[in-house]
């Protein structure tokens, strides 16, 4: 099925592409600007969860009339630690950061007597407690980003022996743009970082190249017919995007009517994963017209294929040639 309004589509991307850098770094630098924000108000560049930053993990079973949404009011509305749902029915995990009770078993007290006190909680009982120490959390986060950077490196290396290593280049490049643009969107609204969050961050990576593939794929055919190569770049790539569109806009159109659902239905547990799948979807289809294309254009104008550069080295042989002969008299 086929979005008709975009069947003879003829939009010319890449004439907009200047503008396009221009809001890119603007919210790059915007993103930035968060992060330093962030180091003196919070003490870290991002808001890190107690997966990573260390505290105590409870494990709570409540009665089948307490919801997640009585138990976090219980524990203080906005301000409560992260809850999410646990093992069997009725059962939650309350992640207590580090800063109150260092003991796991002051910090399970402390939270049975709140439970306790709010009429919101019929009847509960602790299950377990254990300490994520801060050391822990610190390697979470080396292993987070060097989760990140294999997948550089595995994009380039896949991209580059799947089509040229130009084509492996300009996808880093758009994924290291939405990876600064999503880290930048989770500094500026502080959304908390933890397990599912980096899990989220290495969906948007797939599902960015995924949509970067498609543009290239159509690329390379394009170039491999038959006067291909003599088509001036510009126009093979902006033809590319749009003969795709109708299937960019398709997929990510639907994608993100499911994760919307989600966004409203799924609840407080599954917030901030929901809401960085969502944003990754909308920069993942922008770079991939905005960006990846744009810098695959600008590495093709300075460098080109081999068979190009060979072509160059060749004329500029036959122009040495030209001006060492002697000139008739």
């Amino acid at each position: 099925m086929q979005l008709w309004i975009f069947r003879n589509a003829h939009f010319s991307f890449l004439d907009w592409r200047r503008k396009a850098y221009v809001v890119s770094a603007a919210a790059i630098l915007a993103g930035f600007v968060a992060m330093v924000v962030n180091i003196f108000a919070i003490g870290y560049w991002q808001n890190y969860g107690v997966d990573f930053t260390g505290g105590t993990r409870v494990v709570v079973q409540v009665d089948a009339t307490t919801t997640v949404a009585d138990l976090r009011e219980a524990l203080g509305g906005a301000q409560a630690p992260p809850i999410s749902e646990f093992g069997s029915e009725n059962e939650y995990t309350v992640r207590v950061p580090l800063g109150g009770a260092g003991e796991p078993e002051e910090v399970a007290n402390e939270l049975a007597a709140v439970l306790e006190a709010s009429p919101l909680v019929a009847d509960f009982e602790v299950l377990d407690r254990e300490f994520v120490g801060p050391t822990i959390g610190g390697e979470l986060q080396t292993r987070a980003l060097l989760a990140i950077m294999v997948s550089f490196i595995a994009t380039l290396i896949y991209i580059a022996a799947r089509f040229e290593f130009r084509f492996g280049l300009a996808a880093v490049i758009a994924t290291v743009h939405d990876i600064l643009l999503t880290l930048g969107f989770l500094a500026l609204f502080r959304v908390e970082i933890s397990l599912p969050t980096v899990a989220a961050i290495l969906t948007v990576i797939g599902y960015s190249l995924n949509d970067t593939i498609v543009v290239f794929d159509r690329i390379r055919e394009n170039l491999n017919r038959k006067g291909g190569r003599r088509e001036d770049p510009q126009a093979l790539m902006t033809r590319s995007i749009n003969e795709v569109l109708p299937r960019t806009v398709m997929t990510s159109g639907t994608t993100l009517a499911v994760l919307t659902a989600l966004l409203i239905l799924g609840g407080a547990v599954i917030r901030d994963f929901t809401l960085v799948l969502i944003l990754g979807v909308v920069i993942g289809t922008y770079s991939s017209i905005f960006v990846a294309t744009p810098a695959l254009l600008e590495i093709q104008r300075r460098w080109g294929t081999k068979e190009e550069a060979d072509r160059r080295k060749a004329r500029r042989r036959r122009g040495r040639r030209g001006r060492g002969q002697a000139i008739p008299v």
